[in-house]
Parts: C-alpha cells; structure tokens; sequence
C-alpha cells in the first residue's frame, strides 16, 4: 500500500508553523494511541503512521526534502545516503528520475568518477525509539537491537571460499564501468555483470555464508544513553554503528529519533508539564491546599506529589504555576515548571440534608458573590429583550 501524504495524515496544510504541527500530532496521538484503545491493531497502525509523519514534518531538513522530493526525500532506501548530513543519497534522487545513467552523470561520477571496486563506506542507518515522558524526564540507559550488515565471519568480507580467487570482469575488463554511445552522446553507467566491482567469482568460489556478497544481516544490540530532557522529535547520532562498509570501508553512522509516547497525565509544552486536577467544589470556593501529580528525579517512596494552594474564589481553568517542577533543559541545570489547571468538581449523589444546606446556601448568596452569573444574565435579559421588544406588549 502506498504511503500516504505526511500533511493528509496529519490533517495540516502544507504551510503550516511548527507549533501548530506539534498541536496537531498531539491530539492526534492522544486519540489513536492503543493503550486508550484496548490495544487495537488499527490504532496502533494509526499511531505509527502518525509517529511516522510527524518525525519527518518536525524536522527542517527532513520537512525541507520531503518538500522538494516526497517520500523518496527522506526514505533514502532506508538509510541516509551515506552522506551523513541529508536522508538520501543525491545520485540516487537523480536515478530514480532520469534512470542511473543520468544519475552517475549528475552525481559526478560519469567520466572519470571514482571507480567502485575501492573501499566504500557503510550506509548511514535510522532507528525509531518509543520512550516515556518519564524516560524523557530522568533521562535513560536503553539497549536496543539494530538490524545493520556486518563482514561475513567465514570470508572476512571478500566473499569468496577460501583459497579461491576472483577474475577479473571481461565485460568492464575490471573498470567496473562500461560505456554506450547513443547518437552523439556517450553515457558510462556501472557495469551490470560485476556491480561495479571490477571483478567476479565463479558461482562454485563463491562463500557459503553470504552467497559471495561478503556481508550478512545481523541484528546488533547496543547501549543508547537517552539524555535527560529529551523532546520529541529529537535525533541522537552514534557514530560508525550505521552498516559495515565495503572492501574495508568504514561503517556508516546510526540515527537514532526518538518519539515520546503520550501520557496520560501530564502534556510537554517546551519545558513546562501541564495537568489538570479536580478540586472539590467547598476547596475551591473557601481556598486551601490540595496535591498535584508531578515527575522528579529523586526519589519519592511513591509519593511524588506537589502541593498546590488554591486560592478562595477560584474557578474551573484557573492555572497555579509551581517553579522548577518542569521538564530538565537538554543542555543545561533550568527546569521548566509544572502548570496546574484547577477543575471544579460539583457533588453528585447528594443526601436530603445535604442538598437542605446547598439551598440554603444558595437562598443567601448575593450577587456580588457569584459576579460571573450575574454579569451573564443582564447581559441575557438585553439580549432577549433586544429580539422580542417589537412583539413586547407595551
């Protein structure tokens, strides 16, 4: 199945700012993540596409060649290119527009270009990690396991048995290049019968472990250090972890993105944390103290709570804002603070006696005790007199 338009999976224009594709993504990801849905598997295929599409659309450069490109800007055949600094190889753009031969003249290889029985480097690999707001938090040693090529153990890499030899290509005659004239114009493309080797081995010389490529696939497990403060969409580099290289080439790079998983408490808002907690209806209106939820990097026997002083009067959308409480800075000692927005919570299941106090209550408030709802109903009483006053008996 096609993949679909990064913009369409978001529901986003194309001109859209970076703070309003991150809203976006936020509420798209809160919606379809699985563990709000029972673990469906359309939600978690939702979730990844999701994922997927906002790691690309978050990044400048990566937003920059989907752009210019789409999706071939930035899948690169599921490496960067080799390149190191772009998500594919530009030779390979231009092969996959004009056919390889355009591609080796516009990536200046055509007419004297290296050859490419030499050393190569490895591709440049991506790896997706899903962590925790709490991982992000208190930063995070994790393993994970990398599918990348190394040199076949049985060969060393030369993809041939042992004792056997390779002959040199007669069709490039060990350029590992041919060229073909049409009209006026010669075109040289790499040699289809070597790969640009240069050289072949009889099919009974070839290695058995790697049927003569001289690589395998192998998943390789490594220890990722998540640093503290951490932000979704952000990419971690591991130099030389990327795919082995090629007739000792050196071994490309690993880029790690991570991805933050929604909680289901708090939300990031740079470094700031929001959360929004029920207050009972008598706190709010008399004032006192209640406790919020918050993360820290210490430890708290379970209890890692902030108190909060709600002062008397306060409505449903009112925000308390406690310094320091926050998100770490990425590379320094600030933190961010922890935003409480108070929600005022109405009684149900009230006893006789208990809704006897409320109507009492209510009898004996004033309007200057309940300015909101008295401002409202003069503003409706204009209102209503402002459409039926025609009709009105005078």
């Amino acid at each position: 199945m096609a993949t679909r338009d990064y913009y369409e999976v978001l529901g986003v224009e194309r001109t859209i700012d970076a703070a309003g594709l991150k809203s976006a993504y936020h509420k798209l990801a809160m919606l379809h993540h699985p563990d709000r849905n029972g673990g469906s598997e359309d939600s978690m295929a939702r979730f990844k596409e999701i994922s997927a599409a906002y790691s690309v659309l978050s990044d400048e450069q990566k937003r920059a060649a989907y752009d210019r490109f789409g999706h071939d800007g930035v899948n690169g055949g599921g490496g960067f290119g080799g390149q190191g600094q772009g998500f594919t190889d530009v030779n390979d753009i231009f092969s996959q527009v004009f056919g390889d031969a355009f591609g080796d003249v516009f990536g200046g290889r055509a007419g004297g270009g290296a050859r490419q029985n030499g050393p190569r480097r490895g591709s440049d690999l991506r790896y997706d990690l899903e962590i925790t707001l709490e991982q992000a938090y208190k930063g995070s040693d994790v393993e994970i396991a990398v599918p990348t090529t190394a040199a076949c153990e049985t060969c060393e890499g030369t993809g041939a048995r042992k004792g056997a030899k390779a002959t040199t290509c007669s069709t490039c005659q060990g350029a590992g290049r041919v060229r073909s004239a049409n009209g006026f114009f010669q075109v040289e493309r790499t040699c289809p019968h070597c790969g640009g080797q240069g050289s072949r081995l009889a099919a009974a010389d070839t290695c058995t472990g790697c049927a003569g490529h001289g690589q395998v696939r192998k998943n390789r497990k490594l220890q990722l250090k998540i640093p503290a403060g951490v932000d979704d969409g952000s990419r971690i580099r591991l130099s030389g972890e990327g795919d082995a290289g090629t007739r000792g080439g050196p071994r490309g790079d690993l880029y790690v993105f991570i991805s933050v998983t929604p909680h289901e408490l708090f939300e990031r808002d740079n470094l700031d944390l929001l959360v929004t907690v029920p207050v009972p209806m008598t706190t709010a209106a008399l004032g006192g103290e209640i406790e919020a939820p918050c993360l820290t990097s210490e430890a708290c026997d379970g209890r890692c709570r902030a108190p909060v002083n709600v002062p008397a009067g306060s409505q449903t959308g009112k925000t308390v804002r406690i310094k320091g409480k926050g998100m770490p800075h990425l590379n320094g000692k600030n933190r961010g603070d922890l935003v409480v927005e108070l929600f005022v919570e109405t009684p149900t299941d009230l006893t006789a006696q208990q809704k006897a106090l409320l109507q009492e209550l209510a009898a004996s408030l004033g309007e200057s005790q309940t300015p909101r709802n008295s401002s409202f109903t003069g503003k409706a009483k204009r209102f209503w007199a402002d459409i039926l006053g025609s009709d009105t008996p005078q």
